[in-house]
């Protein structure tokens, strides 16, 4: 396979607007040798690239089909959701599926659009899913009957379970399972492969969605072989002589009290017209060297995932838990973002430096929380003597930062992230929605700081670099926000296409003291794009910046250590020629691959939380507790309690009643003229929570 002929052939298609001849095609993209564009064709035809009909060859989109993945399936019907074109999930009847089950990339044809929505027909299955899936067991009413799946994702119906295929498993065991599809009988079949354990525990639930996403959680001896010897090699004097050395700076880290990787450090100096900000990161490129059996896995992995119980590490613990933690009182290296910030906390110069520290103060965010609202005890204060005036001159500068992020227009959406608290058989005792105090805005501030003024320098240098983009709303989706924002009572002329950041956040803060806070919030969230890595700076949306990276955390995200490595080389001397030739491909597969790898430590991460949190309401059946319509549905709504937990309350279910949904923020029976809104205070009782699936069923208390 030749990429670059392949990259031709598929680049001059794209600037077609209709299909055209081969011979046209072959022409157009240069590729002259004739077994060379043959093969190009059958690789690209093969991946869906391009649809060749007869002499004719055209993107998919211009000959009538699209590329999707089934990402859901009944017996009666699969749902398809395109890869690259601009519409909604695609209706498959079961007639039409030609055995794709999902996770399946297929090519669609006949595509048509009706009063439900668009309809179409697998052409062909153009790449196999993984085949494998988790879920748990349950059997017919009855001892005789035969064991079925219930799958956690992908199918709405269960799966029987072939003859023998059991496994030993039992009843109400979570389980991964093969599946497969029988052309005779038209039906998907499994067989276990794996016992997890209990369903009912949320710990065994979230084993089986690491293994779900394929997220690795042990390392390759080779892998902890080199780390090993990583991690024993001492500093030395000749390595701190190519330094900077600040090891006689106040500098220190503010983390949460349970982080062991800690790899950003800070210090704060007063100047006569301004400040100087220091953002000393753990320099992870240093051990973690390109082509590497560290940076191998690291690459594989992407990224640290994190849940409630356990943090999967994307570099083994030697070194993000030892060396390259910024562990207090001890030499570490660093890479260092040293800039000046004028009165009005604007960045008017800035440099890249590898450096060696000494952290003076392992910060706790509760404890500098503590010491900013003037609350903290004799022993917090003593431990923070070497930084005191420090933290107080990080508030002023921080305070400023986030003035002027206001201004120009940065969205500061309400965060749902919430807080699980285990007991020490790692059962979820407890869960509260996570708080934000001053040091955690700090820390944030100058860490958003330091990677604008690293993808600045990279842009400026014009070397190849890993961006972390997030680009503008989606028109469709803003008009679905005007229309909910409108329905609201706010006002909604500034939102349409080329809306402006400040726009949003003009939005954003009218809806604060309402409501419809939380749903103004998540509405503006599912407006704009993901945010995502790019080899381009297409600049940050959220944060209304030109210019943005992630710099600033290398022990836990990939792309970090990748644009570490790129400027290691800049502040080198290296030329930026022998940068273009050494990282152009590179920065494209890291931009690419971090990405994905993002994507999958996400979906992890909040099925596992919806585990915990259901784990947790098991032992609240039966209570009431008050609560605020968070979302409504043509079935139900979703009510949210204060701790942030967040059920269901079926309203199909409650009789009498005859519910109809207005489309946007409620719904009313039309039989008592009792209705349900957005940001309703009401009263539920917890009548089921099932860990496996990590659903919650809430009732009306008054109903019941």
């Amino acid at each position: 396979m030749n990429i670059e002929v392949n990259n031709m052939v598929l680049e001059a298609l794209k600037k077609q607007s209709e299909p055209i001849e081969r011979r046209d095609l072959q022409i157009l993209s240069g590729v002259l040798e004739i077994e060379e564009f043959n093969n190009a064709l059958s690789y690209l035809e093969r991946k869906g690239k391009i649809v060749i009909n007869r002499k004719k060859v055209g993107l998919p989109e211009t000959m009538g089909y699209a590329v999707a993945v089934i990402v859901r399936q009944s017996r009666g019907f699969s749902f398809a959701q395109p890869v690259d074109a601009a519409m909604d999930d695609i209706f498959i009847h079961a007639s039409s599926v030609k055995g794709a089950i999902p996770g399946d990339l297929v090519l669609l044809k006949n595509i048509t659009a009706g009063g439900k929505g668009f309809s179409g027909e697998v052409a062909r299955i153009l790449e196999q899913g993984s085949r494998i899936i988790t879920g748990t067991i349950e059997r017919p009413l009855g001892k005789h009957g035969r064991a079925y799946i219930i799958p956690d994702t992908g199918f709405s119906h269960h799966l029987r379970i072939v003859q023998g295929g059991e496994l030993k498993s039992k009843v109400g065991d979570k389980v991964k399972a093969a599946v497969s599809y029988d052309q005779k009988e038209k039906r998907v079949y499994a067989r276990v492969i794996k016992v997890y354990g209990k369903g009912s525990s949320a710990r065994i639930c979230a084993d089986a969605i690491i293994d779900s996403y394929g997220i690795p959680t042990k390392f390759p001896v080779p892998v902890k072989h080199e780390a090993a010897i990583k991690a024993a090699q001492p500093i030395t004097d000749e390595e701190i002589s190519k330094r900077l050395d600040l090891t006689a700076e106040p500098i220190f880290t503010i983390d949460g009290a349970d982080a062991k990787d800690l790899d950003d450090a800070i210090s704060v100096k007063k100047l006569e017209n301004g400040w100087e900000l220091g953002v000393h990161i753990a320099d992870v490129s240093h051990y973690v060297t390109k082509g590497s059996k560290l940076d191998e896995e690291a690459q594989q992995r992407g990224t640290s995932v994190y849940f409630a119980d356990r943090v999967i590490p994307m570099l083994p613990v030697e070194l993000s838990n030892g060396c390259c933690s910024l562990n207090a009182d001890t030499k570490k290296l660093t890479f260092s973002a040293i800039m000046r910030l004028d009165e009005k906390a604007e960045l008017v110069d800035y440099r890249f430096e590898k450096s060696v520290i000494i952290s003076k103060v392992r910060g706790v965010y509760s404890e500098v929380n503590a010491i900013l609202d003037g609350s903290a005890d004799e022993v917090v204060k003593e431990k923070y003597v070497p930084v005191y005036e420090c933290i107080f001159e990080a508030q002023k500068l921080a305070e400023l930062l986030k003035e002027r992020a206001k201004r120009r227009g940065e969205l500061e959406i309400e965060s749902s992230e919430l807080r699980f608290v285990l007991d020490e058989n790692g059962v979820c005792v407890d869960v509260s929605a996570r708080e934000r105090g001053q040091a955690e805005e700090l820390i944030e501030q100058f860490m958003i700081t330091a990677n604008s003024a690293a993808a600045l320098y990279a842009k400026s240098a014009g070397i190849p670099f890993v961006y972390r983009v997030h680009e503008e709303p989606d028109p469709e989706k803003l008009l679905s926000l005007s229309e909910l924002a409108a329905a609201c009572g706010f006002q909604t002329r500034r939102l349409k296409d080329g809306v402006r950041q400040t726009d949003l956040a003009a939005l954003i803060e009218k809806a604060r003291e309402t409501k419809y806070s939380c749903l103004i919030s998540t509405q503006v969230l599912r407006t704009m794009a993901k945010a995502r890595y790019d080899a381009h700076p297409l600049g940050h949306f959220g944060l209304s910046l030109a210019d943005y990276c992630h710099f600033t955390s290398p022990i836990r995200r990939y792309p970090d250590t990748s644009i570490h490595r790129i400027l290691t080389d800049l502040v080198s001397g290296v030329s930026v020629d022998v940068i273009k030739q050494r990282y152009h491909e590179f920065a494209v597969q890291s931009a690419k691959l971090s990405s994905d790898y993002e994507i999958r430590a996400v979906k992890a991460e909040r099925d596992a939380e919806k585990c915990y949190a259901a784990e947790y309401m098991c032992a609240h059946i039966g209570e009431i507790h008050p609560g605020v319509v968070s979302g409504v549905m043509s079935k139900g709504i979703f009510v949210m309690l204060e701790n942030g937990i967040e059920g269901f309350v079926n309203l199909l279910e409650i009789e009498g009643t005859d519910f109809e949904f207005d489309g946007k923020t409620t719904t009313t029976d039309i039989r008592s003229g009792k209705s349900y809104s957005i940001g309703d205070v009401v009263s539920i009782e917890v009548i089921n929570a099932n860990v496996a699936t990590g659903t919650i069923d809430f009732a009306f208390a008054e109903e019941k």
